[in-house]
């Protein structure tokens, strides 16, 4: 089984979104754009390091690139059976799952992370990564120090972050390395995120998570706070909301996947920090990291379980997919096509349906299996439509 996990922040970097930006699925970018008034195209194309280590552009930059990776597997019809994501990237999980729109979503990383860069700003904290220790030991050395500092991401064995004020993560650090770390290394982050630190933006984004709405996940979403995979939209409110104080169980999380028999780990989005850290913790795993339009390629030969030879040209992801998504090219209430239409062969620009005005129809031809949206459903931009096998070429 496969399971779809989504980076945080941290993974960002100059030029991330470059390898994306003649794709169809930028268009998130656009409408994000719209919504947040922000210029997004600079921010995932221009902006230098320091622009892009400041939280309140981290958080949106990391997201956005994540939801466009995302939005384009999906239009070859690849699906995971679960979803999680590493702290900001639970809010990606969540949206990929259909558990938040995507305006929503925007809106919501938008707040979280305004609420985190004002918190940190005015309440001075740091983060380490103790490497080479066990979590136990790690958590010792934190109660051993009498300071502010606390255990914030189980990442894998032997990798846990810690987080307080510069003195008591300094001082755990010096702890840590006395009983037995290999090494303490300070990270470049300006506040000790899934602390009792980030108590106000806690308050403030707990405002926003009030005015939106949440439904239930197409999968499973497995939560930061307590490693279980979630599908109530009841669960999530509480949920996000603790998870900015409370630490990110991400090494739990990818025991709880493997033990639920999920053995191909794809980080979608930006970087390559969780395929590391599920190459540590689950030994037996496949992983693949999705960073690039060329890597659904891999993606798709692996659902496929196809091999392709050293001397075979790759002429695109149709080689190795027989199933594609029509999705909807904007956001209102559906209307399907009249007529029972499953198991009908279509060409190419066959009229699905309509969403308000705006025609829908398909981009590839082939056999319709059937539809994803029911008539006078509310959808969004990008959300799947129908389903179809495509034809033999």
């Amino acid at each position: 089984m496969i399971v779809f996990t989504y980076p945080g922040q941290g993974s960002q970097k100059t030029g991330m979104g470059a390898e994306w930006l003649d794709h169809p699925s930028w268009e998130l970018v656009t409408e994000a754009a719209d919504l947040t008034g922000r210029d997004l195209n600079a921010l995932l194309l221009e902006a230098g390091d320091e622009e892009l280590t400041q939280t309140r552009n981290a958080q949106l930059a990391t997201f956005l690139v994540s939801m466009v990776v995302f939005d384009a597997v999906q239009r070859t019809g690849v699906d995971a059976a679960a979803h999680a994501g590493h702290s900001l990237g639970e809010y990606s999980a969540l949206t990929a799952s259909g558990s938040l729109d995507f305006e929503d979503a925007v809106l919501l990383v938008s707040e979280r992370g305004e609420a985190m860069q004002v918190c940190a700003e005015t309440h001075e904290g740091t983060m380490a990564a103790i490497l080479g220790l066990d979590d136990d030991l790690v958590e010792s050395a934190c109660h051993r120090v009498d300071d502010d500092v606390w255990v914030a991401n189980f990442n894998a064995p032997g990798q846990v972050v810690i987080a307080g004020s510069p003195s008591g993560v300094e001082a755990a650090s010096v702890v840590a390395k006395d009983i037995g770390a290999k090494r303490a290394m300070r990270l470049p982050v300006s506040g000790a995120f899934h602390t009792p630190f980030m108590e106000p933006a806690r308050d403030r984004l707990r405002k926003a998570i009030d005015r939106t709405d949440f439904r239930a996940p197409d999968r499973p979403v497995y939560a930061n706070v307590d490693a279980l995979g979630h599908e109530d939209e009841n669960d999530w409110p509480a949920l996000l909301s603790s998870q900015l104080t409370s630490p990110v169980r991400w090494r739990q999380t990818l025991h709880q996947l493997e033990g639920a028999g999920f053995t191909t780990f794809v980080e979608v989005g930006p970087g390559a920090v969780l395929t590391g850290m599920a190459k540590r913790t689950v030994k037996d795993a496949t992983v693949l990291t999705i960073n690039a339009p060329t890597d659904i390629d891999k993606l798709l030969e692996h659902v496929s379980g196809q091999q392709t030879s050293a001397t075979e040209a790759l002429e695109g992801e149709h080689l190795f997919a027989t199933e594609r998504l029509v999705v909807s090219p904007c956001a209102g209430v559906f209307t399907p096509s009249n007529g029972d239409l499953t198991g009908q062969s279509i060409n190419a620009g066959f009229l699905i349906g309509h969403v308000n005005d705006t025609e829908v129809r398909s981009p590839f031809a082939g056999e319709l299996q059937g539809f994803l949206a029911v008539d006078g459903e509310r959808v969004t931009s990008s959300q799947p439509i129908a389903w179809l096998r495509k034809a033999n070429e």
